[in-house]
């Protein structure tokens, strides 16, 4: 009798060995599982943000930048109408992935970037959407929605600073029409000076001469077009408006 106790607890003594061993076992395989599956990698997404551009008659017009981020070899496929708008484009585009890169931390060679214009795309200048094409290319890869009462121009440099354009005024007199409330312009390009004729005679005897002087006149284009602009001198100061 003795003898079947001592066999009944070392059976319930080795089931229990067994038991913690195999837990132990799974424990650390799920350890393991979900050290590999922290890595950082993404799948498709994408972000739309509103370009603003001027047209060939000097109005100010708005077309949609639409950037998809899938998993890929580095790739960076447009899909346009007008390939000649991408030769003068294309550098913003690889200046604007090497911003973005920097800021997510992401290896884009390891990512396909395909960038889409859903009007034309003639009306856009490449370099002056190099700061809205580098926000549309952060938020496709953080998987962000952008604020769509903001808009923005201005060029991109490697190091993440926004460099001036020109037609501020009508690109934010477009962004008004389409109801957006902030209109981003690069550091020193919110107001502009704008030079006034006046006209100054002088009686000479019978004879009045006169001669037009030009008086500059520092104007605010928050004010003259009715839409808040703030100035903005990096990407990052400008992304705090978009997310």
């Amino acid at each position: 009798m003795e003898r079947k106790l001592v066999a009944i607890v070392l059976v319930i003594a080795g089931f229990l060995l067994l038991s913690n061993f195999f837990s132990l076992q799974f424990s650390k395989t799920q350890i393991i599982f979900l050290n590999v599956s922290s890595n950082r990698t993404i799948e498709k997404r994408f972000a739309q943000i509103y370009l603003p551009a001027v047209s060939s008659e000097g109005k100010g017009v708005v077309t949609t930048l639409t950037v998809e981020a899938l998993p890929g070899d580095g790739k960076v496929l447009v899909n346009i109408n007008q390939l000649l708008f991408w030769v003068d484009t294309q550098q913003s585009i690889q200046i604007a992935k090497k911003v973005a890169q920097d800021y997510t931390k992401l290896d884009l060679s390891k990512y396909d970037l395909i960038y889409s214009i859903e009007t034309n795309a003639s009306l856009v200048e490449g370099p002056s959407a190099g700061a809205a094409i580098t926000i549309a290319t952060i938020a496709a890869l953080e998987n962000k929605t952008l604020n769509k009462s903001v808009m923005i121009t201005g060029t991109i440099n490697p190091d993440g600073s926004i460099g001036p354009v020109g037609g501020i005024t009508a690109k934010a007199a477009a962004a008004k029409d389409i109801g957006a409330k902030l209109f981003l312009v690069p550091e020193g390009q919110g107001t502009y000076i704008n030079y006034l004729p006046v006209k100054k005679c002088q009686q000479v005897g019978p004879l009045t001469y006169c001669v037009i002087e030009y008086k500059p006149q520092k104007v605010d284009i928050s004010r003259e077009v009715g839409i808040q602009v703030k100035e903005v001198s990096r990407i990052e100061d400008a992304l705090k408006y978009f997310f």
